[in-house]
């Protein structure tokens, strides 16, 4: 039987090896349309910065690896069209020649490409986009030979974070430009302006509430333009402001689609087109707590998809578990984690939410380094189930160790004084007796008592 993957990255290369260990007399063939199989898109920051010199330590698996696998690659092959009743997939190849590959199951792990905001201008030399490895080598080689001084960056979610703090390490002024209110929205503003303020402690000029319209070449300069009398110049342009599927290949043969365009899959990760999978950052993702579908493109997620998508294109039964939005990111000396539901996307949900904050030491202050964690969690008013957290904390103080036990209380549909009960970890020098997940389970408790008392009155 041959198994084909339209796409070498987190999903795809997983789905190939799971297949693998289920059924070693399977075909195994990947089309990739660059030449980087399996390669870290998280990394990419960490290789702008120097701090991974080598783009080559990105990769999670050596070509050779997967080969000796029995995984069939073809690099540089571009997928064009996709014909589920004929089982053939049309292939351009890297001489430009066009050939139809044929299988007996296919899963489509395709990824998402960089959303492109209205922005006029976005085709000047100068400005760039950073989702695979091939546009890090290209800014990467243009730091190196342009030697620029001052760079605006475009969306100050996790990528655009990351990259205004690998710049600055190089030795480059940034400006980050976000159109709402807060950097890192997908946490609560209390945190976010901490986040804000990490950034600017450390030299970015961050400009909230913004809207980019234009941008201009000004000799060697690129200028941006926009809301709020707006005006950024710089000597390049790094446009981070999200993700959208790239699903156009499965759409244009019949797959069904759901939020922005992503493929609909159930939860063995099949399509609607018979014998086609999917996984990855082109689909849907099951959520856990919202039981619900959603998307959520991340690379662990990708890599769970893909394994599930693996193992049932090669005749197993595997289902996906679902996410929790588990997430977390490194801004200079900052750490924010968070999995779950926000109190507001608790509510959206159907839940009757309580949020609480409590800051904790990480470890037992008389020991040397001790550091404040600041917790933020969210729990069911009613029923006590614990919905999601949130955690701020200086780098190298387990912040996502303690955000990790969260999503697996979560996972495991634990309510909130469950926590208390778990039998957590403890030296001095590295926690307390009650640990900081316990300590802020403790204050929600007695927080959510004090307010049903004062309701009551």
């Amino acid at each position: 039987m041959k198994l084909l993957i339209i796409g070498g990255s987190d999903a795809g290369i997983s789905a190939a090896l799971r297949a693998r260990e289920i059924d070693s007399a399977l075909s195994i063939t990947i089309l990739l349309k660059d030449e980087f199989p399996n390669y870290s898109i998280c990394g990419i920051p960490f290789f702008i910065s120097g701090e991974t010199p080598d783009f080559r330590r990105l990769a999670h698996r050596g070509t050779d690896e997967l080969l000796d696998a029995g995984i069939e690659l073809k690099l540089r092959h571009q997928a064009l069209t996709l014909d589920p009743k004929a089982k053939q997939v049309l292939v351009c190849g890297p001489e430009g020649r066009a050939e139809q590959i044929p299988y007996d199951r296919l899963i489509v792990a395709t990824g998402a490409r960089s959303i492109l905001p209205p922005i006029t201008g976005l085709q000047n030399q100068g400005v760039f986009t950073l989702r695979w490895t091939g546009e890090a080598l290209e800014l990467s080689c243009f730091l190196m030979e342009r030697k620029p001084r001052r760079a605006t960056v475009i969306g100050a979610g996790y990528l655009g974070l990351e990259m205004a703090d690998a710049l600055t390490r190089l030795g480059i002024e940034v400006i980050l430009i976000q159109r709402s209110a807060n950097v890192l929205k997908t946490f609560d503003s209390e945190l976010s302006i901490l986040i804000k303020a990490e950034l600017e402690r450390n030299g970015v000029r961050v400009l909230t509430g913004r809207h980019p319209e234009l941008i201009e070449k000004n000799g060697d300069q690129l200028r941006v333009h926009g809301s709020g009398d707006l005006i950024s110049e710089a000597d390049f342009i790094l446009v981070a402001t999200g993700a959208v599927p790239q699903s156009e290949l499965a759409i244009e043969a019949g797959a069904v689609t759901g939020i922005n365009g992503a493929l609909k899959v159930d939860r063995h990760m099949r399509t609607n087109l018979s014998d086609v999978w999917s996984a990855g950052d082109c689909v849907e993702t099951w959520h856990r707590l919202l039981k619900a579908n959603t998307y959520l493109p991340l690379g662990t997620t990708a890599h769970k998809q893909g394994r599930i998508a693996g193992e049932s294109a090669a005749g197993g039964r595997a289902v996906f578990s679902g996410s929790l939005g588990t997430q977390v990111v490194k801004v200079f000396n900052l750490v924010a984690a968070r999995t779950g539901l926000r109190d507001r996307e608790a509510l959206e949900a159907g839940f009757k939410p309580i949020t609480v904050e409590h800051e904790s030491w990480d470890h037992k202050p008389y020991y040397p380094g001790a550091s404040k964690l600041i917790i933020r969690l969210t729990g069911d008013r009613e029923s006590g189930q614990l919905l999601g957290a949130q955690i701020l904390g200086a780098y190298g103080v387990e912040v996502s160790k303690r955000l990790d036990v969260f999503a697996a209380a979560l996972y495991s549909g634990l309510k909130v004084d469950n926590l208390l009960e778990m039998d957590l970890s403890y030296t001095p020098p590295l926690s307390n007796p009650w640990d900081p997940v316990q300590t802020a389970a403790q204050h929600w408790v007695s927080s959510l008592a004090l307010s049903n008392e004062q309701s009551m009155k």
